[in-house]
């Protein structure tokens, strides 16, 4: 196997096949990375979404659209409703940014998420939250 120039592995052993059947673990980049994280606190909190009558989608976009004339904090994430549904808007490059390393990017997204859905389902965010039981 050969990784010249650090572009990865190349050759025999990076394509399924007899001497690997399942390849080289897929490298992913921090697009990817970021939404794996979502969608893990997501499924630690499907039964919150089973139970609330509210239809909630989350969304991560890259980064918020904003007037010219801005000159608060750039927002970490908003909520948007129409109708009946209510969509938490998440900003993985402010989010990333405000983080110090990956395990605080963790703890952001935990925080932030379950503030956001505190809000539309009007309770605490303790009460919502799996990992403190």
């Amino acid at each position: 196997m050969r990784d010249r120039r650090g572009r990865g592995p190349r050759g025999p052993f990076a394509l399924p096949g007899p001497l690997s059947p399942r390849s080289v673990p897929v490298h992913r980049g921090p697009r990817a990375r970021f939404d794996a994280l979502v969608a893990d606190v997501l499924s630690a909190l499907d039964k919150h979404f089973a139970a609330e009558p509210d239809e909630v989608e989350v969304v991560v976009e890259d980064v918020p659209l904003l007037p010219p004339e801005w000159s608060d904090e750039v927002p970490l994430s908003s909520v948007v409703r129409s109708g009946d549904l209510t969509r938490i808007v998440l900003y993985r490059w402010t989010l990333t940014d405000r983080a110090n390393d990956p395990e605080d990017l963790t703890d952001l997204v935990w925080q932030v998420l379950l503030d956001r859905l505190a809000e539309v389902w009007q309770v605490s965010p303790d009460d919502i939250d799996p990992r403190r039981r």
